[in-house]
């Protein structure tokens, strides 16, 4: 006899599910026999928590682009997956969530682990949340989640009472009324705006003088067109840091990131364009962009519901990026002058040359700046870099030269901590011979990241097939970001007890598992550190002490935000410490001759540096 819960597992194989994260429980027996059975075809990767194994089916939907899955059992595990659901929702990932739930017959009863599941994840899979009430829902229950998860990016969940998992399977529901006889298949459209908004779009765009352009994860597959959009254009690009590697850092117009995280280079560009293009991003932040009276604007998005919400545009161009730019680009005439163009490059330069200066700075002991910086040069072909929320983002963020073929992602819009780690696990096993690498603050590496290092050990054999596997841990003993945006935001000096973290020896708790673990405390050897852990054959914690007072300063300090840092610094603990190197990263851009103004501008717009 053919189970449901087998019959699921082979409907999510036909639709090219065959890795799923997920933690044990006894509200899934009827799934985990499945699994067993399924001679690893949909295989089961045991995580340390269900939190982790959503993070993960997320990762994997990210670098692969493909449905990520994950499994929970009924009541705590249900609970668990939330936050990385929520990152997969928010970031808008397909994942399909597997949970469990008590027998029908149990229902209403108040019974052991018995919670309302529907109600529970009602928004973080509110376009798909359905319960299997006898089997022969199942197939077009697979069938709608898988093809809701991928027409809308976003999670799907089915719920599954045990005796239906242990029921016997009804591959083919009656020909009654009422039977619902789906099918495997989809494919993405090809999604085009009208030619009027099309025509409207390149009037605005061959109208301007200084178009600045932003693109996100949207554009991800149109790297091309941006490409020759920005070339024709004579436009500078920025990039969220979802579409962190959209377009190559080798490109001398690519601004970097933008915002908090951002480059002096995006922000110059920002504050003196004449033109706004948006391509597949929502970046939420309005101050980092153009005053709203400044640019005309067009966007592209494939969400009509998000178009236009960020700044107002002109042209809203609701579809595809690589559809919509295919229809655009034979619209747009090359611009003859060059001067726009050719400043922004000159303050990318000048940007590159800031970090390299900053990353050189002295630390006690060792600047973290330096640690990225040195990562950056010994980057591998096709290399894969998660990094995690925290002051480490900003070094990601910045120092990292993205080049064709590699990949990076974070938590984006939910910016929560935890996904550095089983991202990087995640895409490790989706692309075994592929370089990973995992930028992590010692607060979440403390929060989840450790116990992740077990679920490398029960699976080390798939973790030694070729290219490196390096979860590098930014050690300064604070939760850093927090740290600056208690001084920056809130006008308080740093709170020793909530954002103090104990020392751990991360290197050997790394070694006491089997795995290789280095330790680095000096700017004279982490150059050599990270050679060595590149070069290693196998999972990799290369622990890195870092100094906690190197501020993650952005590209220009708000007149708020500097008034609430200089209130706080009275009775800061390491106030002494972050004013010297503070004010020494922000000389460094001016003795880089960092530009303040635009050629021809005629004063201040109101923001200082």
């Amino acid at each position: 006899m053919q189970t449901t819960a087998q019959f699921i597992l082979g409907r999510l194989r036909q639709w090219g599910i065959h890795r799923i994260f997920g933690y044990p429980g006894d509200g899934i027996l009827a799934m985990l026999d499945a699994l067993n059975q399924a001679d690893g075809d949909p295989e089961l990767i045991q995580t340390r928590h269900e939190e982790m194994a959503a993070f993960m089916a997320t990762g994997h939907a990210k670098f692969t682009g493909t449905i990520g899955c994950c499994l929970a059992t009924s009541g705590g595990g249900a609970i668990h997956l939330l936050n990385g659901l929520y990152d997969a929702k928010l970031d808008h990932q397909p994942v399909v969530a597997l949970i469990g739930q008590q027998k029908r017959m149990s229902l209403g009863a108040a019974f052991q682990q018995e919670i309302d599941p529907n109600t529970l994840y009602k928004d973080v899979s509110s376009d798909f949340v359905q319960t299997c009430m006898e089997p022969t829902q199942a197939r077009h229950l697979v069938d709608r989640a898988c093809k809701v998860a991928l027409t809308n990016r976003t999670v799907a969940t089915i719920i599954l009472p045990e005796d239906v998992g242990e029921s016997e399977a009804v591959p083919s529901p009656p020909r009654v009324h009422g039977a619902v006889f789906s099918g495997v298949g989809w494919t993405r459209p090809r999604m085009i705006p009208p030619v009027s908004e099309l025509d409207k779009a390149a009037e605005i765009l061959n109208s301007g003088s200084k178009v600045a352009m932003l693109v996100g994860h949207g554009a991800a597959e149109a790297a091309g067109q941006v490409v020759e959009a920005a070339e024709l254009l004579g436009a500078g690009v920025a990039k969220t840091s979802l579409g962190r590697a959209t377009l190559p850092d080798d490109l001398p117009y690519v601004t970097g990131p933008i915002g908090l995280l951002g480059s002096t280079a995006s922000d110059a560009m920002m504050r003196g364009a004449d033109t706004l293009f948006f391509i597949g991003t929502a970046f939420p932040y309005a101050e980092w962009l153009p005053k709203e009276d400044q640019c005309r604007g067009v966007e592209i998005n494939a969400d009509g519901r998000m178009i236009g919400t960020r700044y107002p545009m002109e042209a809203n161009l609701v579809g595809d990026s690589v559809s919509t730019l295919d229809e655009l680009l034979p619209k747009l005439r090359r611009k003859q002058d060059r001067s726009w163009r050719e400043h922004i490059e000159a303050q990318v330069d000048e940007w590159w040359k800031v970090l390299d200066d900053r990353a050189h700075d002295k630390a006690d002991p060792l600047n973290p700046e330096l640690v990225a910086h040195e990562l950056s040069k010994r980057l591998p072909d096709e290399s894969v870099i998660t990094a995690d929320a925290g002051s480490v983002a900003n070094w990601w963020a910045r120092h990292l030269r993205m080049r064709p073929g590699m990949g990076a992602s974070l938590a984006g819009n939910l910016a929560t901590m935890g996904p550095g780690t089983p991202y990087a696990i995640a895409t490790k096993l989706a692309y075994p011979t592929r370089p990973v690498i995992a930028m992590v603050g010692d607060g979440v590496f403390q929060m989840n990241g450790m116990a992740e290092m077990i679920t490398i050990k029960r699976y080390m054999d798939r973790f030694t097939r070729g290219g490196p596997l390096v979860f590098c841990v930014f050690n300064n003993q604070d939760l850093n970001q927090v740290t600056f945006e208690q001084r920056a935001q809130g006008a308080d000096p740093k709170f020793e007890g909530s954002q103090h973290i104990p020392d751990v020896p991360y290197a050997e708790f790394a070694e006491m598992l089997g795995l290789t673990g280095i330790r680095c405390d000096s700017p004279d050897d982490i150059g050599a550190a990270w050679d060595r852990a590149l070069a290693t054959d196998g999972p990799v914690v290369l622990e890195v002490i870092v100094d906690p007072e190197i501020p993650p300063v952005p590209p220009h300090m708000k007149t708020e935000m500097a008034k609430k840092t200089a209130k706080a610094m009275v009775s800061d603990p390491e106030r002494v410490g972050i004013a010297t190197k503070g004010t020494k990263q922000k000389l460094h851009e001016f003795t880089e001759s960092a530009k303040q103004y635009l050629p021809g501008d005629s004063g201040d717009r109101g923001e200082g540096r």
